[in-house]
């Protein structure tokens, strides 16, 4: 039997026998208790109460502007819903890089408002100390190396990271530091699949991918990209799970049509 469908709550623990079992890991993003619940009862292992939640929720154009009130309320409403998955909640841009007691801060805050699991953030040898610091708190942390969104200025575009042997040299070195310093798990995005291989069979903890390949333990998408409740962001490595888009405007429509036709509430639907 997998060690995914023998547990009641997923845990860091949990996570790290699913790897060594080689059973892969399914986590997706959600930031409302309704579309929590309904991934929750599906059986996903990890939810990521993701910064992504400022592009599809909010509609700004990069993950920057989310602040971290605005996550804690997010991760809350995710968190009321959940049963059974490991919650995960970004720390967003500028609540950690650079100052490790305003990490430290950030960190308790979400873990005492939200009721959350654990928290992620982007980077390597550069937020160490802001790591060891929320570590030392018994704040679990999730990695995350590779396309750093929150770093989109500093890169200047989406594009592939790490196709150069510096830079590639540079995330397994970084892989290595998280894993030592005590990271549960680390994601990669958007790396060359076989790069993320080589991480993944060298890093004793969970290595989620996304745009990452299929050698790693585990991948992530964000839920709104691959129910296509969006359909302007269309990378090579997102699957589209179904249209809803489109069947939302269907129903819409409908109603609409109903109203204004009189046919909606009927004589069933009144009092």
């Amino acid at each position: 039997m997998s060690v995914h469908s023998n547990i009641r709550r997923v845990t860091t623990h949990v996570l790290h026998e699913m790897k060594l079992r080689g059973e892969k890991i399914a986590m997706l993003t959600a930031y409302d208790f309704s579309m929590a619940k309904i991934i929750d009862q599906s059986g996903i292992d990890i939810i990521l109460v993701g910064d992504s939640a400022s592009n599809v929720m909010a509609g700004h154009q990069s993950t920057l502007p989310i602040t971290l009130d605005e996550m804690i309320y997010h991760a809350s409403s995710v968190v009321r819903a959940v049963k059974r998955a490991l919650v995960v909640v970004d720390l967003p841009f500028g609540s950690y890089q650079g100052n490790s007691k305003l990490a430290l801060s950030a960190a308790i805050r979400i873990m005492k408002e939200t009721g959350a699991h654990a928290v992620k953030m982007e980077g390597g040898a550069e937020i160490k100390e802001s790591i060891e610091r929320i570590l030392s708190a018994g704040v679990p942390v999730l990695g995350h190396l590779g396309l750093t969104p929150q770093s989109i200025h500093k890169f200047g575009t989406y594009v592939v990271r790490a196709k150069e042997d510096e830079e590639a040299d540079k995330l397994i070195e970084d892989a290595h530091l998280l894993e030592r310093t005590g990271c549960f798990g680390i994601v990669l995005e958007k790396i060359p699949a076989k790069l993320a291989g080589k991480v993944a069979s060298e890093i004793k903890v969970p290595i989620i991918g996304i745009g990452a390949g299929n050698k790693v333990d585990g991948q992530v998408l964000v839920i709104h990209d691959m129910l296509g409740i969006t359909q302007e962001f269309s990378p090579r490595f997102l699957r589209r799970y179904h249209n809803l888009s489109e069947e939302m405007k269907g129903a819409v429509s409908s109603y609409i049509k109903d109203v204004k036709d009189c046919n909606f509430p009927n004589e069933q639907e009144s009092y």
